[in-house]
């Protein structure tokens, strides 16, 4: 049973549970169709003895029955004469009527157990049971009233095995529906079974897939749909659309960190070697272990900004949202920025009052350093850095704008992707990150940076908070 697929599971209990109900159904069907034909049979008993009553007649002289002119049956009693309709002769649905005297003496008609009954005393109009040689059946009596008629009465007789070959041919037909119901609704639960089980074999084959090809770019097609497989399908997917960006995104942390760990890893080992081969001067020494050093802080600032780069990517869920006051947010960084004066850049800040928004205050904390440090790292020897703050048509917009020495047109549309430098002279130490990391931070929280630069004239940096 264990090796039986879904499919073949779900059809055999469908089956064995319908035969079950089928085989009830079949012997409910013959009882409640026995009870029936039964209780047709004693109404007809009845109904025929009834009918009978007024088939009976008594007349006082022969001479009113030859008045009668009706070709029937008579018979002397007592001092007049009886008068039988020729019909009260005939069984009809093999119901026979007798009429006979009140010590059981048949005068007219047939009753075939009329011997095994003798003893059997009249009750009017009550249906009693006599069985014999093993068949039951029913007996039916009622007094004649009329005058002339007293002390006689109608006996109807029947079998109760009369409805059997009615019963016969219910059997006969049940046992031919049922079973060809049973067959139809099994082959057609197997195609519904198959059919509701094709979106579990489109997911399994696309996993098969992905497995075999390591390919997490495919999906499970499923077309529309609303039901719990279609749920169910749209979960995998959305599952493999996050494995494919992982999976990419590690590929480009090892192949970023790869190149650009590159040089400071080869001048380390250049410094090594040349301080290894012959004997040095002490400052000689002393210079070579500065560059060792200078190098392996440069890696170290770069792979910590990868990490949060790909912390940022992967497990956004680690950095909590809050409502926060980014008025206060922006000049408390201000602030602290504006004592570096690198280049004797004067940094200035406005911003508009109560500004909130839900963001986390790391983050943002970032993204405005990332902007502020770019602006010092590009700007010119005395110049100018401007941070803005507003509202604007219900949105947040934050600008950092310099007065530097600008970025070319072509350059522009890549400067916010990771390790781009468009001119490598002027990137006075950076590790090619802050840009694209303040972009992640945007979209972090719902916002959109933009960029307008002119060479020699400086930059404005936009970012645009959708509230």
């Amino acid at each position: 049973m264990r090796r039986l697929s879904i499919r073949a599971k779900i059809t055999l209990w469908f089956s064995a549970a319908l035969i079950i109900v089928v085989a009830l159904t079949y012997f409910v069907i013959l009882s409640v169709s026995r009870q029936i034909i039964q209780k047709t049979i004693r109404d007809s008993l009845i109904e025929i003895v009834e009918g009978n009553i007024d088939e009976v007649e008594y007349y006082d002289s022969i001479d009113e029955i030859y008045a009668d002119n009706d070709v029937d049956y008579y018979t002397r009693y007592n001092d007049g004469y009886i008068e039988i309709d020729d019909d009260f002769l005939n069984a009809v649905n093999q119901i026979y009527t007798s009429l006979s005297q009140s010590d059981g003496t048949l005068l007219f008609g047939e009753n075939p157990i009329a011997k095994e009954t003798a003893g059997l005393a009249f009750t009017d109009s009550e249906v009693q049971r006599v069985r014999v040689d093993g068949t039951l059946y029913y007996v039916f009596d009622r007094r004649l009233d009329a005058d002339g008629l007293e002390g006689l009465w109608l006996r109807g007789v029947v079998a109760e095995t009369q409805g059997e070959a009615e019963l016969s041919n219910i059997s006969r037909t049940s046992l031919i529906l049922l079973p060809s119901l049973v067959l139809v609704a099994v082959i057609g639960g197997f195609l519904i079974a198959g059919r509701m089980l094709w979106p579990i074999r489109q997911i399994a084959d696309t996993a098969a897939q992905i497995r075999e090809g390591n390919d997490l770019r495919k999906r499970i097609d499923l077309g529309e749909g609303t039901d719990e497989l279609h749920r169910l399908a749209n979960q995998f997917n959305e599952m493999f659309a996050r494995l494919d960006k992982s999976f990419q995104t590690q590929q480009q942390f090892v192949a970023d960190a790869s190149h650009e760990l590159r040089t400071p890893v080869a001048v380390i080992r250049a410094q090594c070697e040349f301080a290894l081969e012959q004997e040095q001067t002490p400052e000689e020494y002393v210079e070579a272990l500065e560059v060792i050093q200078w190098q392996s802080r440069k890696m170290n600032r770069l792979i910590g900004s990868l990490l949060d780069f790909t912390r940022l990517e992967l497990q956004p869920e680690r950095y909590a949202k809050e409502n926060l006051d980014l008025s206060q947010l922006v000049e408390s960084v201000c602030t602290d920025l504006s004592m570096l004066r690198e280049k004797n850049i004067e940094l200035t800040c406005e911003t508009e009052p109560d500004v909130l928004i839900s963001g986390n205050r790391e983050l943002l904390t970032r993204l405005l350093t990332n902007l502020v440090s770019n602006a010092y790292r590009y700007g010119r020897e005395n110049g100018h850095t401007m941070v803005a703050l507003c509202s604007d048509a219900g949105n947040i917009v934050l600008s950092v704008r310099d007065d530097g020495i600008g970025i070319a047109a072509e350059a522009l549309p890549n400067i916010f992707d990771r390790f781009y430098q468009a001119d490598t002279s002027r990137s006075g130490g950076g590790n090619g990150l802050g840009l694209a990391m303040v972009k992640e931070i945007a979209g972090f929280h719902g916002g959109r940076v933009s960029v307008e630069s002119e060479p020699g004239h400086g930059s404005i940096f936009k970012i645009i908070f959708v509230r």
